[in-house]
């Protein structure tokens, strides 16, 4: 029903009401108390009322008619105030739009600023970056190809914190990137650096503790204080640790290789101290996220030696160990020594003369499958290189107790 149509009728019941009511004045006006109106004979109704009840039907009647009244004045005036407040609102909204383009153009312009107070910033914030911990020119000139996580409070723009706009900023000015290169470079370093760099991730843990750039390469630095470390205590804290901010840089981001790489790596350090148990169950682990990181990385021979040496120690695994494994997991791991080569060929086929462990699981390799001389020719190559790090003094041992037996 149209608006019209409810207009008239409303106005219709109103001019209906006040004919009824002027009706009533007028009957009451003509009444006088007491007296007998002689009705119609149609209406008499055999004159089954008497005077009484017409003056009783007339007072109900008449109350009746006030009644509606009364509630149609309420609906008029309902009526009424919703159309000043309908009037009001589309008054109201032409203006509120107006306020909306204001305050959008106020904050427009809060944003631009000029490029005198910007140079001003930049100049803050490069005075503020000098006086920050700086690395060698050397480091300082390197890119290395990371990517670093943002550091950025939520919530707050760069040019509020006083730094130059991302796009406006070299990655290499962060302290973040700064930290990471300096990190690697002491990585590659003496067990002295590697000290100082394991210190210097402890130091900025909190700051940079979900970052996961920062966090695989504080794995690594526990990584490097277990191989530097006699101790057994030290070394299983040391993995222990290292295990779970792997894990923690896994859950930040599933597809960063290096996260999956040493949290495998803190798999296969933990084998070395766990029962039988969790030595395969901590293997099973280790191949997992392998497969992942080589997925991730497949360009990096570092993993492919991992890979073969998971195979080697799988296909070494006793009759005991493969039980167990049986018993734990149904199906227990399975490799060969053909696969653990072919991944350790694959290392030199990528970097040849890749590192001096790797020489000597493909002599071992080849001493398993029957390959005598190929096994020797490995052994020379294995003998060649200098034995600087722990693996390689790790390998030079392994090598020396293979010749032996390829001696015999």
């Amino acid at each position: 029903m149209s608006h019209s149509e409810n207009k008239s009728l409303i106005l219709g019941i109103m001019a209906g009401a006040a004919g009824i009511s002027l009706v009533l004045v007028w009957y009451h006006k003509i009444r006088k108390p007491g007296a007998i109106v002689k009705l119609p004979a149609f209406l008499d109704l055999h004159n089954k009322f008497n005077s009484v009840d017409l003056q009783n039907e007339t007072r109900n009647e008449q109350g009746r008619q006030l009644q509606i009244l009364e509630k149609l004045n309420g609906l008029l005036l309902s009526v009424e105030e919703l159309k000043r407040e309908v009037k009001l609102l589309k008054e109201a909204v032409p203006k509120l739009e107006e306020l909306v383009r204001d305050e959008l153009q106020g904050k427009a312009d809060v944003r631009r600023i000029s490029p005198s107070h910007r140079a001003t910033k930049r100049r803050r914030a490069e005075t503020a970056y000098s006086a920050t911990e700086t690395t060698s020119s050397e480091e300082a000139d390197s890119e290395g190809g990371y990517i670093t996580a943002h550091t950025d409070t939520e919530g707050e723009s760069e040019e509020e914190k006083g730094l130059p706009a991302a796009s406006a900023r070299p990655e290499k000015e962060t302290e973040l990137f700064d930290l990471l290169q300096r990190m690697d470079s002491l990585h590659c370093g003496s067990d002295g650096d590697k000290k100082e760099s394991f210190r210097l991730l402890l130091e900025r843990e909190e700051k940079y503790g979900n970052h996961v750039e920062f966090l695989w390469r504080f794995a690594r630095a526990y990584g490097d204080m277990f191989e530097m470390t006699t101790d057994v205590e030290e070394k299983k804290k040391y993995v222990a640790s290292g295990k779970i901010v792997a894990e923690k840089a896994i859950q930040l981001d599933a597809m960063s290789a290096e996260s999956h790489q040493w949290f495998a790596i803190m798999c296969g350090y933990m084998s070395e101290f766990d029962s039988i148990q969790n030595k395969i169950k901590n293997g099973g682990l280790f191949k997992e996220h392998l497969d992942k990181a080589i997925e991730l990385k497949p360009q990096d021979p570092f993993l492919y030696h991992l890979n073969g040496r998971w195979c080697y120690s799988v296909a070494q695994l006793s009759w005991i160990e493969k039980k167990v494994a049986a018993t734990l997991f149904g199906t227990p791991p399975t490799s060969t020594v053909q696969e653990a080569l072919q991944n350790f060929l694959k290392v030199e086929e990528m970097h040849p003369g890749y590192s001096k462990y790797n020489y000597v699981y493909l002599a071992k390799c080849y001493k398993d499958l029957g390959h005598r001389s190929n096994a020797l020719k490995y052994c020379d190559f294995a003998s060649s290189v200098l034995s600087v790090t722990n693996d390689d003094k790790e390998a030079q041992k392994d090598l020396e107790a293979l010749l032996l037996t390829l001696q015999l």
